[in-house]
């Protein structure tokens, strides 16, 4: 019998063989993984070459910008932010990476770069901004996080921290309890799970980088310190709306008062150059326009986040009407539904969501999931396989392909899913609930 609650995974623990695997691969990377740092000369611990940075991006990024509610539909401020960042990629140290910038669609403060070269910024930190040198000084910042390696670099080290300390990081997307958000509820993988926490001396350097990129570029070196300006004022004013931008880039009145004194000294010359409002005014207009309605979504967020949905739905349903094909508004009404059991407005939501922005998996989890409480296991599989289609390779997707397969009974299809889940991942309820069923299926000849 199919439970109406979908269990969530959890961590376990490293088997003696793959510990041992793990340590031989660390004393390897003691001897072999050192190289030279693009930016500073010196050499660093490295065990994650540039390919492989390269793929690490093009494997996760997908999947974070989904979780953020995919990147946005205005063309005019998607060629704008990759236009400005590509002008100022050009002066970095490692000109010849695939940079590609992106505004997703989430309403939090924030902006992040994969390793590849991959930079995205929120709607939330856009509207927070002046001017494209406070643009520029930001984007250049994620720059210098690509450019001094930090995220292989903090790869690098964690190998040998796991071969020592016995852990094993599981697939991104598979450890839903582990994030104690919303989102693991539903299955799916939050806002931030994947990116990189940085340390205080990679944003001290990650700043002066980018600093000097934006100088490089054109920009006038206020912009840098009027970015920080804005994220000290959001800290104390909105520390909710910036808290997972403090979590994953530390902020300190040291960066800001550092920033004042290199602009004074080493870049005062550069004071004078353009700040760019009223082009950046321009391009953003549309975006600006969305405000009230991005407002009540991040109001909506917090209560959801503080578990008071029926206020969440409040500050949602007046964003939904101040921007009907909001998707953002549509989701996060949907997942507030969903968590409160109301599973037929849970799914409706999803289902308008998926009109208003067809190609963005996210919607089709939600109302997968809807339909698997509503006992709709054939609806449901087609939800998740809309969604497999969209962004293949998610495992609890493969995981609830075989749960749908499981609730109409067909058992060989289901085993071949719950079999590939396992593939991924042999740990928490999940693989637990899969290995049990092959169990159950094999001995009763099923299977």
């Amino acid at each position: 019998m199919v439970r109406n609650t979908i269990p969530v995974p959890t961590a376990g623990k490293m088997s003696r063989r793959a510990f041992l695997q793990l340590s031989s691969m660390a004393a390897a990377g003691l001897v072999a993984g050192c190289a030279t740092n693009p930016v500073t000369g010196r050499s660093q611990l490295m065990l994650v070459s540039e390919d492989k940075e390269i793929q690490i991006d093009k494997q996760n990024s997908p999947y974070q910008f989904s979780a953020d509610y995919g990147t946005v539909q205005d063309k005019r401020l998607i060629d704008y932010i990759d236009r400005t960042g590509k002008n100022i990629a050009a002066q970095t140290h490692r000109t010849h990476m695939p940079y590609n910038f992106h505004v997703v669609n989430a309403t939090y403060v924030n902006a992040y770069a994969f390793p590849g070269g991959t930079i995205a910024c929120t709607r939330g930190i856009l509207l927070s901004l002046d001017n494209e040198a406070e643009l520029s000084a930001l984007l250049g910042h994620e720059l210098g996080h690509v450019n001094a390696r930090h995220t292989a670099e903090q790869m690098s080290k964690g190998m040998l921290t796991q071969a020592v300390v016995g852990g094993l990081a599981v697939a991104a997307g598979t450890q839903g309890a582990g994030y104690g958000n919303l989102a693991s509820q539903l299955g799916q993988l939050g806002a931030g799970a994947l990116l990189a926490s940085y340390s205080r001396d990679n944003e001290r350097e990650a700043d002066a980088l980018g600093m000097e990129y934006m100088v490089r570029a054109g920009y006038s070196s206020q912009g840098m310190v009027g970015l920080m300006d804005v994220l000290q004022s959001m800290g104390k004013h909105k520390p909710s709306a910036i808290e997972l931008m403090f979590s994953t880039h530390p902020m300190s009145d040291e960066r800001y008062r550092t920033a004042v004194e290199t602009v004074d000294m080493k870049y005062k010359t550069a004071k004078n150059k353009p700040m760019y409002r009223e082009r950046f005014m321009d391009n953003t207009a549309k975006l600006r326009s969305q405000k009230g309605a991005i407002d009540e979504i991040q109001k909506g967020q917090k209560e959801m986040a503080a578990n008071n949905f029926s206020e969440a739905d409040i500050h949602l349903r007046k964003a939904i009407k101040l921007a009907p094909n909001d998707y953002t508004a549509l989701v996060m009404m949907s997942m507030s539904q969903l968590v409160q059991k109301k599973w037929t407005i849970g799914r409706q939501y999803a289902e308008m969501a998926q009109k208003v922005y067809p190609a963005e998996p996210q919607a089709y989890h939600l109302s997968g999931f809807a339909k698997i409480q509503l006992k709709d296991f054939e609806g449901a599989l087609e939800e998740f396989s809309s969604y497999d289609k969209k962004l293949p390779g998610n495992p609890n997707i493969i995981f609830f392909k075989g749960y749908a397969y499981e609730g109409m009974k067909k058992y060989p299809p289901a085993g071949r899913e719950y079999q590939r889940y396992l593939q991924f991942t042999q740990r928490g309820n999940y693989a637990r609930h899969a290995y049990q069923r092959l169990r159950e299926w094999q001995a009763k000849g099923y299977i």
